[in-house]
């Protein structure tokens, strides 16, 4: 299923968290001179416009990141917010970075990425977004399975992005089965998954099997609502974390 375009949702309570906890990976990741591996298995275009009819109509941004003020922002980490000042010449708005992005203002010369995207109009974008960027792959690929044909690469340190729109229900089952048969063939990376908050609560299931599969995974959970508003809350999952986060 192709429908899901993150225009819509980009900078909002999500995001924050997503690209917080990712930033402060990779950058405990970076702190060792050995080279990286990033991979993300759903990338979406890399760059957003919270000013664009799309992020209006939601007005997810509004509460997001453009309702953060100056002391909230000075508290996240600052490849997170680099990242933002760069797209935008040091101001923080209107553009926003999506998470690969958040990941190469962190990533060094010496690092490798490699970005899945199958939505045709986010593909197309998200080559021009990184066009000249030499440490940046792009694949026209399921995520998924791109992630476990390019695993192990030969930079044996990294970390893998899975984010999905779960628009796809079986996606609860299927990712978990997805990050075990990754370990198995790469042992030594690190993984975040997200995992969004909804009125079924398939995300309570979902961390179970993580769990049980992975008994040191760290769950860490935002809440901006209640249960049965639609979207109330946003979890990431994370496997193998570097010790720091």
């Amino acid at each position: 299923m192709l429908s899901y375009q993150h225009a819509y949702h980009a900078g909002n309570r999500a995001d924050i968290q997503k690209h917080s906890l990712l930033a402060s990976v990779l950058e405990i990741l970076a702190r060792k001179d050995r080279p990286l591996t990033y991979i993300e298995t759903h990338a979406g275009r890399g760059v957003y416009d919270l000013k664009a009819a799309e992020a209006e109509k939601t007005g997810e941004a509004a509460v997001g990141w453009l309702a953060l003020e100056k002391p909230d922002i000075e508290k996240l980490p600052g490849g997170y917010v680099e990242a933002v000042r760069a797209l935008n010449k040091g101001k923080l708005e209107p553009l926003y970075p999506g998470s690969p992005l958040v990941a190469t203002q962190i990533l060094r010369p010496q690092d490798e990425v490699h970005l899945m995207e199958l939505h045709p109009q986010e593909y197309s974008a998200l080559i021009k977004n990184f066009r000249g960027d030499k440490r940046v792959h792009i694949h026209k690929r399921d995520g998924l399975e791109g992630a476990l044909a390019l695993s192990p690469p030969a930079n044996r340190r990294g970390l893998v992005l899975v984010d999905p729109s779960y628009e796809i229900k079986t996606e609860y089952e299927t990712i978990p089965e997805f990050a075990v048969k990754l370990v198995r063939k790469w042992p030594e990376c690190s993984i975040l998954i997200w995992i969004p908050m909804l009125p079924a609560k398939r995300h309570e299931g979902m961390i179970e099997t993580l769990k049980a599969s992975f008994p040191g995974t760290q769950i860490f959970e935002t809440v901006w609502g209640k249960p049965g508003e639609g979207m109330y809350g946003s979890v990431m999952a994370g496997i193998n974390l570097p010790f720091g986060v």
